[in-house]
């Protein structure tokens, strides 16, 4: 049976709303806003559960088909209440509560993304996406990069969170703890990807969109490899360098 809520001041909707606006309120509240029947159903498809599920009176016949554990709190929000609490134009009729395990260390040998101060959120998820979609069983995000289960992160990555161990907030002398090849694309310098041999598995670094890969990081690195350009334009968008490398990765293991 839905839990009837009809209060703006009750505490869960403050919640939410808390999580739909604020990028990072998920570091202190221990949850994550999934908004949408795509997002709740991909975290259903991974096996894993919400802890309270949120609807519209239009909508509340939805979950029916999730196939939710008996104990998830199902919630009915009064007509209005969703686009209060929303952070989108146009709200879904229906979200979950999600709690999701935050890692603050990596895990050595697990192909990695790591992203080196990405700020767009667009491209944060993207990258996600094809992480989850090449085989890469992990990312890191190092500190200065957009917050990895923030709302707008969480929409442009599709539900390719649930499929990955997420790591954010470390310093860049962590990344020695992977025990992995770093590899990184250059403008200028190494060899051409589609020719390339690239090892596996291996972690890829992705730089800030204006300034690439710090020159740190770029040290690091044990081999560079360059994407053939053959239009002429000066760089790729970085969420479009990435799925081309992380393609090529695993293209080589086939």
């Amino acid at each position: 049976m839905n839990e009837a809520i009809t209060s703006r001041d009750n505490p869960l909707v403050k919640q939410i709303r808390a999580l739909a606006q604020d990028p990072g309120a998920y570091r202190k509240l221990g949850q994550v806003w999934l908004e949408g029947d795509h997002l709740c159903r991909a975290l259903l498809a991974r096996g894993a559960q919400p802890a309270v599920v949120v609807t519209t009176a239009a909508a509340q016949h939805l979950p029916d088909a999730w196939g939710l554990a008996p104990g998830v709190r199902r919630v009915l929000l009064a007509d209005g209440l969703m686009a209060q609490v929303s952070g989108l134009e146009s709200p879904a009729p229906v979200g979950c509560l999600f709690a999701p395990t935050l890692h603050a260390a990596p895990e050595a040998g697990w192909p990695t993304v790591v992203l080196d101060r990405l700020q767009d959120p667009g491209n944060v998820g993207s990258v996600l996406r094809s992480a989850a979609a090449f085989g890469f069983r992990q990312v890191v995000a190092l500190k200065g990069t957009a917050a990895l289960w923030s709302p707008k992160v969480l929409r442009a990555g599709m539900g390719a969170h649930f499929g990955l161990r997420l790591v954010e907030g470390v310093q860049a002398a962590a990344l020695a703890d992977l025990a992995l090849p770093l590899l990184a694309t250059s403008s200028h310098d190494g060899a051409w990807l589609h020719r390339a041999d690239l090892p596996w598995p291996c972690a890829w670094l992705l730089g800030h969109e204006g300034q690439g890969v710090s020159p740190e990081l770029m040290a690091r690195a044990q081999q560079t490899v360059r994407i053939a350009q053959p239009g002429g334009e000066e760089s790729l968008n970085v969420a479009a360098a990435a799925a081309i490398c992380l393609h090529a990765s695993a293209a080589a293991r086939l």
